[in-house]
């Protein structure tokens, strides 16, 4: 089964996905004019409450609910496994897949908020498979959408992030998987059974709290790096393009190596694309399609264009002063790479890695349960909450080599329903967007 997952992921993941979601992000971003030009104004949105609008969450608190998911071990060792297969120049590509996939999480945003549905208990409702059922009518699609997005909640987004929290308590301080497992299981429990706003409330005050304090890390490590920083932009550009520029243990890299390894680090990091973020984007109260939509495209800026941009510097640069570093997988080159600084190195490393992955929990629960709603209505919601706070002590204490593969294959699947939405609802995207961005009318309610 490893095997045939393995080869099932390899193949799903290919050329032709990468170039179809990076062909996707290129298209969208063309045919809506840049709205990465808007960044500032999407920021300032983003901790803006939209007081009087419909929703459930506030506009920060969708964006940190999403965040929580897609910033995850990804930013970190996913990364650095870019780097070890491809070489610097993959720091360079992933940065430029999270520049043009901000293109298409706003249009992923904007479809949320278009096509949501309000419940008669006044929730919202909304994601890839109500832009497909209400927006194209393939409610075929749609089914199969949610179908693998509540069977991917148990991979990527919960016992592969749960193993991770485990693995790094059980190296690093000695703690049993058990006992980790245990303690990641109340603390889901605790958040999750509360619904969205609980989630959301949590993953408010986590998200910031983490990142500020991995980034602040990162330019600590930076500074102590500070002469080898020029050097390591130096190689990251010039190796994106030039095989022999790597050097090193990169001799072997090609720049086609960089560019795939690069772009499916980046598009697995900040899930532009994917068709996750806006199931929790659906419930933000925003007062038309195009607030939120801009509100979305931060995560995306702040996911790959920052943090992973971050990581990629500090791993080059610690290549650059510390030659002794492995390059054989991204966990030793991450481990090597960050152990190097002192007092704060792998403090920084084990913080990030477990703050990350459990974040990562939470928002994915959100995503499975309103594929699950989708699909079967409230009734299974408790069925679901107590079968996904039991895989993530499951996830603690076996090996996941054939799940890693398996929710690799149900993130590709994910995905191909969803690009095709934004494609073909691409004139609806054009029409919004022409409507309360280019004509200047950002303040303006949507009609009902």
């Amino acid at each position: 089964m490893e095997e045939l997952f393995s080869e099932l992921s390899s193949l799903l993941w290919g050329w032709p996905m990468i170039i179809l979601l990076l062909g996707t992000h290129l298209y969208l971003t063309v045919r809506l004019r840049f709205p990465q030009r808007k960044i500032f104004t999407a920021i300032r949105l983003s901790v803006k409450r939209d007081r009087g609008a419909t929703g459930d969450v506030s506009q920060f608190g969708a964006l940190a609910t999403a965040l929580a998911a897609t910033i995850g071990t990804g930013n970190i060792i996913g990364v650095a496994t870019a780097i070890a297969l491809g070489g610097p120049g993959a720091v360079l590509w992933c940065w430029l897949t999270g520049v043009f996939g901000m293109a298409t999480k706003y249009a992923e945003g904007l479809l949320a908020i278009k096509y949501r549905v309000k419940t008669p208990d006044g929730r919202m409702l909304g994601g890839p498979m109500y832009a497909l059922e209400k927006g194209l009518g393939w409610k075929w699609m749609a089914v199969l959408f949610a179908l693998f997005t509540a069977i991917a909640s148990f991979g990527i987004g919960n016992t592969v992030q749960a193993n991770a929290i485990a693995t790094i308590a059980d190296e690093t301080y000695s703690i049993s998987p058990y006992l980790t497992g245990a303690v990641v299981c109340a603390l889901t429990g605790a958040v999750v059974l509360g619904g969205v706003k609980s989630i959301a409330r949590v993953c408010g005050m986590l998200v910031p709290f983490m990142a500020f304090f991995y980034v602040a890390g990162c330019i600590y490590i930076l500074v102590v790096n500070s002469q080898y920083v020029w050097p390591a932009l130096q190689l990251i550009c010039t190796s994106a393009f030039t095989p022999e520029a790597a050097g090193g243990g990169f001799v072997g890299s090609t720049v086609m190596m960089a560019a795939r390894f690069g772009i499916a680090r980046g598009l697995f990091s900040n899930e532009s694309g994917l068709g996750s973020a806006p199931i929790v984007a659906a419930a933000a109260q925003t007062r038309n399609p195009v607030r939120q939509a801009l509100v979305s495209s931060s995560g995306t800026f702040w996911d790959t264009v920052v943090i992973c941009a971050l990581t990629g510097l500090v791993v080059v640069s610690s290549i650059i002063a510390y030659p002794d570093i492995s390059y054989d997988n991204g966990a030793t080159l991450t481990k090597m790479a960050f152990s190097k600084i002192p007092v704060v190195g792998e403090p920084l490393l084990s913080f990030g890695l477990l703050t990350f992955a459990f974040s990562t929990i939470l928002g994915w629960c959100y995503y499975g349960e309103r594929a699950v709603e989708y699909l079967k209505g409230r009734k299974w919601m408790l069925a679901y909450r107590v079968l996904y706070i039991g895989a993530v002590f499951v996830g603690s204490i076996v090996n996941l080599a054939v799940v890693w593969n398996f929710a690799d294959c149900m993130n590709a699947l994910m995905a191909i329903p969803n690009l095709l939405s934004l494609i073909f609802l691409s004139g609806i995207l054009v029409s919004e967007t022409r409507r309360y961005l280019w004509q200047g009318r950002l303040d303006e309610e949507a009609e009902e």
